[in-house]
Parts: structure tokens; sequence; C-alpha cells
């Protein structure tokens, strides 16, 4: 049975910082682009990072471009997002999620992605 598992959500002030990681089980995912999404308050799910999967290329969005950074430890089967400078536009609940398709290049969308965890909430107090 596949596991994604996030961690280190939380509340933080404006200008901090924090980290999150993503820990997959039950199958390896070392040939698929790892991302995360996530979900503000009364808004749609939203694109936010992926990683392919020999971390050659990563994308991100404009919102958080030069903020974030996503990187991925295929031995661990683990993806991290290092979140600086937050914002109170960054609340959210962020989701890891797995593209289902192998050896994939290109910035994935939701439809994409195979598998899901269940989210952690971010809160950036102003």
């Amino acid at each position: 049975q596949v596991q994604l598992v996030e961690s280190g959500g939380g509340l933080v002030q404006a200008g901090g910082s924090l980290r999150l990681s993503c820990a997959a089980s039950g199958r390896t995912f070392s040939m698929n682009t790892m991302g995360w999404f996530r979900q503000g308050p009364g808004k749609e799910r939203e694109f936010v990072a992926a990683i392919i999967w020999n971390g050659g290329r990563t994308y991100t969005s404009d919102s958080v471009k030069g903020r974030f950074t996503i990187s991925r430890d295929n031995g661990k089967n683990t993806v991290y997002l290092q979140m600086n400078s937050l914002k109170p536009e960054d609340t959210a609940v962020y989701y890891c999620a797995v593209e289902g398709q192998a050896y994939g290049s290109s910035r994935p969308g939701p439809h994409d992605m195979r598998y899901w965890g269940k989210g952690t909430l971010v809160t950036v107090s102003s």
C-alpha cells in the first residue's frame, strides 16, 4: 500500500522559514516526478514545485520562485520543500504528490499526479 506522509508544517511568522518533508512508502518512486501543491482558504489547489526523477530539473511556480526550493533523496524515497521568506499568502495546506508516469521531465499538473499525501498545514502570521 502506497503512502505519502508529509511533515514539517506549522505556524511561523512572516519572513520565517519552514522545511516540509514527504516520506513515501509502499514502493520506490526513484523513477517518478515528485511535487508539492497547496490549497489556501477558499482557493483551488495550485502547483508549487516539482522535481523530476533524477533531480536534474526542477519547476517552481512564479509565486514562490526565489523563495522555495524543492529537493529529493531517492535513497530515502523522500522529497523536501525548503520555504524561506514566507508570506501570509503562503498559508495553505501543502500536499505532496507523485506523478504516475515514469521518467517524466515536464512540469506536472494535478491531473498528472497519481499518489497524494493527506497534507500538512502551513500558517504564516503577519
